[in-house]
C-alpha cells in the first residue's frame, strides 16, 4: 500500500464516528418501538412536566421515569454519570435561589433571608429537570442520528433542521478530534495553562482556529456533497412502520400524561 494511501484511509477513519462507549444502552425493549413514538411520547412528557407545579405530580413523574429506566435495563452507574451534571447545576440553584426570592424566612443572615418560597421553587425546578432529562434518556437516549433524522423527517421537521441535526451529530467528534490534536499541538510548544493573560490569549486564537478549520471543512464537504449530485435532500431509506407494539406503547404513554394531569390539575389544584 503506497504512503498516499495509506494518508487517505487514515483520513477516511478520522471522519467515521466511533462505536458508543455503553453498547449496552441501545439492549432495552424500547428498540422496537417506532421512533415517531417515542419522539412524540418525550416532547408530550416533557411538556406536562414543564407546565405543573404540584409537588405530587412531579414527585410522580420522577418516580415514574425512575422505574422505567430501570425496567429497561439501564445500567445505573450510567443514569447518575448522565444525571450528573444536571444535579450540579442543581445543587447550585438550591443553594442560591432562595436567597432571591421574598417569602416566609427558614434562615437569616443580616439583611438575607433564606426563604421557604425560593426553597420549594428550587426543588420543582429539580424535578421537574431530573424526571424530563430521564424521560430523554429513556425514550431517546438509545436512537441513534440517522434513525432520529428519519422520524423526524416523517414527522414533517423542516428539511434544513433535519440536515443541521444530521451534520452536528456526525461532525461533532471529528471537531473533537480537531480540537484534541490542537491541544497536543500545544503542549508540545510547552504550552501550561495559568491563569494569565497569556493563557486566556492562547485559548481564543485556539477556539479561532478550531472555528477556521471547521469552516474550511464544511467547504470541502459542501464541494464533496455536490461533485456526487447532492441536491438539498438526503434519502434516509425506507419509511418506518408503526407495529402493534407502537399502539400499545401509544395507548400506556396516554394513560401516564392523563394520569399526571388529573393529578395536576383535579387534584392537586383542591
Amino acid at each position: 500500500m503506497s504512503r498516499s494511501r495509506r494518508w487517505c484511509d487514515t483520513r477516511d477513519r478520522a471522519i467515521l464516528p466511533s462505536p458508543p462507549a455503553e453498547k449496552a444502552e441501545g439492549r432495552f425493549a424500547a428498540l422496537r418501538l417506532d421512533p415517531r413514538g417515542r419522539v412524540l411520547a418525550a416532547v408530550a412528557f416533557s411538556v406536562v412536566v414543564a407546565v405543573a407545579n404540584g409537588f405530587a405530580t412531579l414527585a410522580a413523574a420522577l418516580v415514574l421515569t425512575i422505574l422505567a429506566v430501570l425496567s429497561c435495563g439501564w445500567p445505573v452507574a450510567v443514569v447518575l454519570r448522565r444525571l450528573a451534571p444536571l444535579n450540579s447545576l442543581l445543587l447550585a440553584l438550591v443553594a442560591i435561589l432562595p436567597w432571591t426570592v421574598a417569602g416566609d424566612p427558614l434562615w437569616q443572615a443580616g439583611p438575607l433571608t433564606y426563604s421557604s418560597e425560593g426553597l420549594r421553587l428550587a426543588a420543582r425546578i429539580a424535578l421537574k429537570g431530573n424526571a424530563i432529562v430521564l424521560s430523554l434518556l429513556l425514550l431517546l437516549g438509545s436512537l441513534d442520528g440517522i434513525t432520529l433524522g428519519r422520524a423526524l423527517a416523517q414527522l414533517r421537521l423542516p428539511d434544513k433542521l433535519i440536515h443541521l441535526l444530521l451534520f452536528t451529530i456526525r461532525y461533532l467528534e471529528v471537531l473533537g478530534r480537531e480540537y484534541g490534536r490542537l491541544r497536543v499541538a500545544m503542549r508540545t510548544r510547552g504550552f501550561r495553562a495559568r491563569f494569565n493573560r497569556h493563557t486566556w490569549r492562547s485559548y481564543g486564537h485556539l477556539i479561532g482556529m478550531l472555528l477556521v478549520r471547521s469552516l474550511d471543512r464544511a467547504e470541502r464537504i459542501g464541494a464533496a456533497m455536490k461533485c456526487r449530485g447532492f441536491r438539498g435532500r438526503f434519502y434516509l431509506g425506507e419509511r418506518l412502520v408503526f407495529s402493534q407494539h407502537d399502539a400499545w406503547f401509544a395507548v400506556a404513554a396516554t394513560a401516564v400524561l392523563l394520569g399526571l394531569v388529573f393529578v395536576e390539575w383535579f387534584v392537586w389544584s383542591r
